[in-house]
């Protein structure tokens, strides 16, 4: 090959060269202006979820330990139980004080009829003192203008005066009785009036105190108030537990999201409601996870550290902070391929929609998260009182 031959393949080839470069910086710069300045990208992102931890709400000795790390518990599933003797004593004590209210309190109510009655009676003592007063004043008149004649005696004028200051004492003393009667009377029913026996101020305070009883002995047994599994379990059998100390952990592992912590520098784009996508490193590029941005974070991650940094001195260095943004997981995603907390996420956030709002400015419309595990303890507390009221009411419905 000549010098010429070679100088034109040299040149050919290096044509190609640039020309290969070119479309490949004209494509990449298509791509970036089209999708590739609409990303966003972070692997400072993990995963997060609910971890409930497994308290006692009273104290007490392990008897029975129903879960272990790493099972799978449903909701209302019992996890721990403690020895519930004591418990149980107190709920019969606090049973048979109701009982004995009860019956007293109907004895208040009962008075009320036999005060009245004596109202009644001494109301009809009065009445007939009354009579026999207005009769004796009748015969001391008839007879005080027949002392002058001689027809009456003064004996015996004297002696029907006699009976009639015997009868004012009567009615006078008839009158107090009637009076104490009331009184009696007034005092009883200011302990009745206006509620019943069962709504009555010391039924109602034994009726809590058989309602606390009987939720401390159904607290005893400590169940889980989700479906999740099971980790950091701490308690032993036997051991004596004081109420608030963490027992173990659930995690609801299908209610994960990922916490994606961006550069300050990065937010100005991000909104609620953008699309991204995920890959985990347990799985690695062949599983993308797919999600949503649901909210962005109040600070950054060092404001809310628990020694947060003192900016405010001499030899400061700016450091590039980061603002955790929640992303919530496709839930299919989710079923299909299971994570782990605190796994380690690569995050792309699509932020070519720019309608959403970069913080939430309106309440959260429902509760995040509920369980419904203890309703039914509420409800059998209430039903045991009832039981009981109706056992002592002789019949009557509380």
């Amino acid at each position: 090959m000549t010098a010429s031959e070679s100088t034109t393949a040299r040149r050919r080839g290096l044509t190609l060269i640039a020309t290969a470069i070119a479309v490949c910086g004209l494509a990449w710069g298509g791509w970036h202006w089209l999708q590739g300045r609409h990303q966003q990208n972070t692997d400072n992102a993990y995963v997060a979820g609910n971890v409930v931890q497994i308290t006692p709400q009273v104290g007490g000795t392990v008897v029975a330990i129903q879960a272990d790390d790493t099972d799978f518990v449903k909701a209302g599933q019992l996890l721990v139980k403690l020895d519930a003797a004591d418990a149980s004593v107190a709920l019969e004590q606090a049973e048979a004080q109701l009982a004995q209210t009860v019956r007293e309190v109907r004895t208040l109510f009962a008075n009320n009829s036999t005060l009245q009655a004596q109202v009644q009676m001494r109301q009809a003592e009065l009445n007939r003192s009354q009579t026999e007063l207005a009769r004796a004043q009748e015969d001391s008149q008839r007879r005080a203008p027949l002392v002058a004649s001689g027809a009456v005696s003064q004996e015996e004028f004297q002696h029907a005066q006699a009976q009639t200051n015997a009868a004012k004492s009567a009615v006078m003393a008839a009158q107090s009785a009637v009076t104490a009667a009331k009184e009696q009377l007034n005092a009883s029913q200011t302990q009745t009036e206006g509620t019943s026996v069962a709504q009555h101020p010391s039924v109602q305070r034994a009726a809590a105190k058989v309602r606390e009883a009987f939720l401390a002995l159904q607290r005893m047994a400590l169940l889980a108030p989700t479906d999740g599994h099971i980790a950091k379990r701490g308690v032993q059998l036997g051991q004596r537990v004081q109420a608030g100390a963490p027992l173990m952990t659930l995690v609801a592992l299908n209610q994960l999201w990922v916490d994606a912590n961006f550069k300050e520098s990065q937010l100005q784009s991000l909104r609620i409601g953008q699309t991204a996508v995920m890959e985990a490193d347990v799985y690695g590029t062949q599983v993308v996870y797919h999600g949503k941005v649901v909210g962005l974070g109040a600070g950054t991650g060092a404001a809310f550290a628990l020694l947060p940094a003192q900016n405010a001195t001499g030899n400061w260095i700016k450091v590039v902070q980061r603002v955790p943004v929640r992303i919530a997981i496709d839930a299919k995603d989710l079923a299909e391929h299971p994570l782990r907390v605190g796994l380690s996420m690569d995050v792309s956030v699509d932020t070519q929609d720019q309608s959403g709002k970069m913080l939430a400015d309106a309440p959260r419309s429902q509760a995040g998260a509920v369980t419904t595990v203890f309703d039914s303890q509420q409800h059998a507390a209430d039903q045991r009182v009832q039981r009981i009221m109706a056992t002592h009411l002789g019949g009557k419905t509380p």
